[in-house]
């Protein structure tokens, strides 16, 4: 890097960019994401489906009820006889208002046909867009041992289906506990 003592008879500008206020701003971000990078990956492999105090509520009759789970150890699905409880190692198992197990493709499928009916009855898109209380929701209830990918991944076929809005179901606390 070239240094200008301001001297000798020539007026030319001086050419050389300054960059150590870019090297100061890389040295920043560089700080920033070596912190938050770690951060990130431990709050996804901790999350826990919270067991709070709810309310009942008023579900439509539209909602879409989905359960996330996994096989066991030995490869049972949820209600087959043996079954020992869901594997951080399963098989990913998803049921269709809690009680049809589909597979990825299907549950995109059977999504996005009842979203379609539910739409054209009530007079196309843009009359349930003026009503949002009649646009359907997602409601997932997860195992706590069903890791993340599981979940997601209901997440990201119903989503990809059309339904705007997916919330979890979770277990409300015990007041006589």
């Amino acid at each position: 890097m070239a240094i200008s003592t301001g001297g000798g008879g020539n007026e030319t500008p001086m050419s050389d960019i300054n960059t150590t206020p870019l090297v100061d701003v890389m040295l920043v971000l560089l700080i920033i994401f070596l912190i938050a990078v770690p951060v990130a990956i431990q709050t996804i492999e901790k999350l826990k489906i919270p067991v709070i105090k709810s309310q009942e509520s008023k579900d439509k009759v539209e909602n879409l009820l989905l359960t996330v789970s996994t096989t066991d150890e030995n490869g049972r699905s949820a209600g087959e006889p043996g079954f020992t409880g869901a594997s951080r190692g399963g098989e990913c198992r998803v049921y269709f208002n809690n009680l049809t197990p589909v597979t990825s493709q299907e549950l995109y499928d059977q999504a996005f046909k009842r979203l379609d009916t539910i739409v054209k009855r009530e007079g196309g898109a843009e009359a349930i867009m003026n009503d949002p209380d009649k646009i359907p929701q997602v409601h997932i209830r997860g195992d706590v041992n069903a890791p993340w990918r599981c979940v997601a991944g209901a997440i990201y076929n119903v989503q990809a289906a059309g339904y705007p809005t997916v919330g979890f179901i979770s277990n409300p606390v015990d007041p006589d506990a």
